[in-house]
């Protein structure tokens, strides 16, 4: 029987260091990557929006995927995950008011099954429909 030869997979980048300002403005600080047509940022990073949010956590191929947390100008955060440079996943949506949303996010999207935590710390749980709550009933703790 012939040997079948391995073909040599190209060798992964080396992960660089380093910040970079962008012409809109927009800061990034972290890890990245270099290859023929540029630079991408991969690995950890934080990125410092010109309209004031802050993205802090996973890049890969210059796209926010992975675990991170988007702070806004407001006040309000998301923690949880990316994918596509949105909220994918689980995730915690949390307003300037304490309150906050625990549920799985679709391209930015509340879906399923979550619970809404108000200003009291009620927990109210049930389905999400984007951005419909209808039908959330209050946690009775006894």
């Amino acid at each position: 029987m012939g040997e079948k030869k391995k073909k040599n997979a190209s060798p992964m980048p080396a992960i660089l260091n380093g910040s970079f300002c962008f012409p809109n403005g927009d800061k990034y600080e972290g890890e990245y990557t270099k290859n023929n047509n540029g630079i991408l940022r991969n690995g950890y990073g934080i990125h410092r929006f010109s309209d004031g949010k802050v993205y802090e956590g996973a890049w890969k191929n210059d796209i926010m995927q992975g675990k991170g947390i988007m702070r806004f100008p407001n006040g309000s955060t998301y923690e949880g995950l990316f994918s596509g440079n949105a909220y994918h996943g689980n995730g915690i949506f949390a307003f300037p008011d304490g309150s906050k949303v625990k549920a799985s996010f679709n391209s930015n999207k509340v879906t399923g099954y979550g619970e809404y935590v108000d200003t009291n710390n009620r927990i109210w749980e049930g389905t999400f429909t984007e951005k419909a709550a209808i039908g959330l009933q209050v946690r009775l703790e006894c």
